[in-house]
């Protein structure tokens, strides 16, 4: 039987081929993402982590007691302490540093951000020899005075600095300029993985970081022969344990290793999700060929019961095949998996949000997966065609057709696929109405889509008759051609069923998304939008940091700017729970916020006086004229608590947030008291856009802390990011329509094969070779229409039951068609039935008339 199934499978090299390509291709992407999810976790380890490997202990401040004194966690850490620590028994060299964040613009003055790594500062430490160990210069020199500038070669390339040039930066407070005059190089990974550093000298980076003439941090390395553990205890000993604290490396490690699996946990989750698709897919296009294949081989299988051949002797010889296929497939998807990997971290990048990357890191998991993965999917896909191979009698060999499905066994799949569709279309229309984007709900919602697909793929042989016949009305305009080519599709429903499937699940998925992302897009845009009056929006991003007064003022003096009104944000505690509140200006904030008041009126505002949102004000059963206890995170306890008269409540607004006071209120409540965070800007429209921003940039000193946008950057910076996941998931379920495409060459070559007779009556009646290549492409589109109508139907309706779940978290959303896309969807379905039956239609037109009489 082991020469039978590898005779079989060298006689079918063609039609297992299709199979190789599909298990290929589900096996590429699980292995593939594999390799992609380690690779990603080291380089991003690498991009967030500081190197421990060569550090035994570090000597950190302990956090100030309440009310101390700013500085007084770093007055310990400093040169005094580092000889302390040098002298410590086990102690092989010191290493203090004075490191922080700062961020920097390019030469262009455009902020010089990362996603990943680090905006790393430090300081450059000299030893005896006048260099820095940790910094080897690559051009240039050290920074002597508070005036210079160091970075790393990585740094300079991103920025398109030259020595001499004049460097922009800041921290968290008023811009600097400071002259670059060495470029260094690092192995910090934090730097080299997409990250920059600047390096000031050695009391700068005091007074930046941590206080004049003290470091943030010591860095110990131990002697030969010395535990970690036992040098820690060694320098705890020697520490005011009041003010400093040792921990090991180690521990260190450990504490961001935590950190760094925590923000990597995802990046598998949707690579995997679509292999798993890919696979099952893949898995009906593996059953249909070893389906048809046995179906072939019927007389060939009942022959072999005939002379002694066992049940499981068959069984086996059907499904060792299919291991052979999944083994060959499966180093093949390995291969390709790892190209995969390799390019995933490009695709699945946005402007928003860059994936670091690394060397691929191929662990055993990915080895095992790419074989346990491809070879059980294979096996398992053939064990039902195994089990009917298993059946054949061999008075079977003296049969010429296959024998149909009994009618008990159709009356069963009815019942059950109705079942299925009852409860999967139950659930989701029971969810339709939840208005509850919870966890639970969006599980239960993909469950009711699962149970969906599984009852149409049951029903498709039964729904295949009704709406083939239905699409025979298009086909039947080609003539005769077209009737054949509908006749051949119905001849086995069970087939053109199994081959449709995998379009369905394509379709419907692309179809679904579509639907779920073009309407989540439409409410971004509106979101994003709505309540904005301005035309730019200058802010910091994080209330931690100021723009400061002197900018607003300069804004508001710009050529161009009809109105500027300064925003303080902030958050308070209003009705029991956290909220964020905007400090406006009543006299200016209708000149650039679009406020739709329900009740009331901004110009109310006032000290001890807010309006809150719609929904804020449901939530906690007020209207205007009520008072709410506002509790602001200030420094006098007497202040935190206050009541305050509500003046009006209006629509929910992105742009106001939850609650609006008066600035002189709010801003003495901030991070930073007084303090400014955002300024919304309203011009005459007579200036060119890209000179308005640079003016904007301009007016608040070039800040890299400070961005400017208008709301054209504002819609792409809500909705870029759905954007282009959407187009990473349309690329991934672009395989599942390759793996359909294989599924109807491989269904159309073995119905070739099957009717060559026929095919050759035809050619003999005086049907010419167009008219042959014209079937079988009719045959191959009708499979297709009928794939394609029903993923649409299902895609459609799956996408109304889970995206009316988006409502609860996004009010404006709203079920909106891409007609579009949608109508491209269909056509390009429908479509790959011309070039999948390509080979076969050839196949077909290249038999003359005697092949009939040969097969007769």
């Amino acid at each position: 039987m082991l020469k039978t199934a590898l005779r079989n499978l060298l006689a079918h090299k063609a039609r297992q081929l299709m199979t190789l390509l599909a298990v290929c291709l589900g096996t590429a992407f699980v292995s593939g993402t594999l390799v992609f999810a380690d690779s990603t976790a080291a380089a991003s380890r690498d991009a967030m982590s500081k190197n421990y490997a060569d550090i035994a202990v570090t000597v950190t401040a302990k956090e100030p007691p309440p009310g101390a004194t700013p500085h007084r966690q770093t007055s310990a850490l400093d040169d005094a302490l580092a000889r302390k620590l040098a002298a410590v028994s086990g102690v092989a060299a010191v290493r203090p540093s004075a490191d922080g964040v700062v961020t920097m613009n390019a030469a262009d003055n455009t902020p010089l951000r990362v996603k990943q790594g680090a905006n790393l500062a430090d300081a450059y430490l000299p030893g005896t020899d006048g260099k820095d160990s940790r910094y080897p210069l690559a051009e240039g020199r050290a920074p002597r005075n508070s005036g210079e500038l160091a970075v790393d070669g990585t740094t300079a390339a991103a920025g398109g600095f030259r020595l001499g040039d004049k460097v922009t930066l800041a921290i968290d407070g008023p811009v600097m300029t400071k002259r670059l005059v060495g470029i260094v190089t690092t192995k910090d990974t934090r730097v080299t993985a997409a990250g920059t550093l600047a390096l000031f000298d050695k009391a700068t980076a005091q007074k930046l970081f941590a206080s004049p003439g003290h470091y943030s941090s010591i860095d110990l390395s131990a002697a030969p022969g010395t535990a970690p553990s036992e040098l820690a205890q060694r320098v705890t000993d020697v520490l005011p344990t009041d003010r400093a604290e040792a921990t090991t490396g180690a521990a260190l490690a450990d504490q961001q290793a935590i950190l760094v699996n925590t923000r990597t946990r995802g990046y598998t989750k949707l690579p995997l999700v679509f292999a798993g698709i890919s696979l099952f897919i893949g898995s009906f296009l593996i059953i249909n060929t070893f389906t048809m294949l046995v179906t072939r081989r019927t007389r060939e299988i009942a022959l072999l019961r005939a002379i002694g051949a066992t049940r499981r002797q068959v069984s086996r010889s059907v499904l060792l095949e299919a291991l052979l296929v999944g083994l060959v497939a499966s180093g093949a998807g390995f291969l390709l998996g790892l190209g995969i990997a390799s390019v995933l971290p490009d695709i699945l990048s946005t402007d928003g949000n860059t994936l670091p990357q690394g060397p691929l890191v191929i662990g055993p998991r990915s080895v095992v997966a790419a074989l346990g993965v491809g070879v059980g999917v294979t096996v398992l896909a053939a064990w039902l065609p195994s089990r009917k191979a298993a059946k054949v009698a061999p008075i079977e060999a003296m049969r010429t057709t296959e024998q149909p499905p009994s009618a008990k066994r159709s009356r069963i799949r009815g019942v059950a696929g109705l079942a299925l569709l009852v409860l999967g279309a139950g659930v989701l229309v029971s969810l339709s109405g939840a208005k509850d984007a919870s966890e639970t709900n969006l599980q239960n919602a993909m469950v009711g889509c699962a149970v969906l697909v599984a009852a149409l793929i049951v029903l498709a042989p039964i729904l295949a008759s009704p709406v083939i016949r239905l699409t025979g009305r298009l086909t039947g305009r080609f003539g005769i051609t077209g009737h054949l080519a509908q006749q051949n599709a119905l001849r086995d429903p069970r087939r053109t069923a199994a081959t449709a499937a995998t379009l369905m699940i394509s379709t419907g998925l692309i179809a679904g998304l579509a639907v779920i992302g073009n309407s989540t897009a439409q409410a971004l845009d509106s979101q994003a939008a709505a309540g904005l009056g301005a035309d730019y929006v200058i802010s910091t991003g994080t209330p931690t940091t100021a723009i400061e007064s002197a900018a607003v003022h300069r804004v508001g003096e710009t050529s161009g700017v009809r109105a500027a009104t300064a925003v303080s944000d902030t958050t308070a505690t209003i009705g029991g729970s956290v909220q964020s509140i905007s400090g406006v200006d009543p006299d200016t904030v209708n000149d650039t916020m679009k406020l739709d008041f329900v009740s009331g009126s901004a110009k109310d505002l006032g000290p001890g006086r807010i309006a809150v949102s719609r929904t804020l004000a449901q939530k906690n059963g007020v209207t205007t004229g009520s008072e709410l206890n506002v509790g602001n995170v200030g420094t006098d306890p007497e202040q935190q608590f206050k009541k305050y008269t509500v003046v009006g409540v209006y629509q929910d607004n992105p742009i106001a947030r939850d609650a609006l006071g008066v600035r002189s209120d709010v801003a003495k409540n901030a991070f930073k008291p007084g303090s400014v965070q955002r300024i919304l800007v309203r011009t005459d429209g007579g200036a060119v856009p890209t000179t308005v921003e640079k003016q904007l940039r301009t007016a608040v000193s070039n800040s890299p802390l400070i961005t400017v946008q208008d709301r054209e950057q504002l819609v792409t910076q809500a909705a870029g990011t759905l954007g282009d996941l959407l187009n990473v998931m349309y690329g991934m379920l672009a395989i599942g329509v390759v793996i359909s495409a294989l599924g109807i060459v491989n269904t159309l070559a073995m119905s070739v094969a099957e009717r060559t007779r026929e095919i050759g009556a035809l050619r003999a009646l005086g049907m010419d070779r167009s008219g042959i290549r014209r079937m079988v492409r009719l045959e191959a589109v009708t499979v297709a229409a009928f794939g394609t109508l029903l993923g649409l139907a299902g895609g459609l309706f799956g996408a109304w039951a889970v995206g009316s779940l988006a409502n609860a978290a996004m009010p404006q959303y709203s079920l909106t068609l891409p007609w579009g896309t949608l109508l491209l969807v269909c056509l390009l379905s429908l479509a790959i039935g011309v070039p999948a039956a390509a080979v076969p239609a050839r196949r077909a037109a290249a038999l003359s008339p005697l092949e009939a009489v040969a097969e007769a």
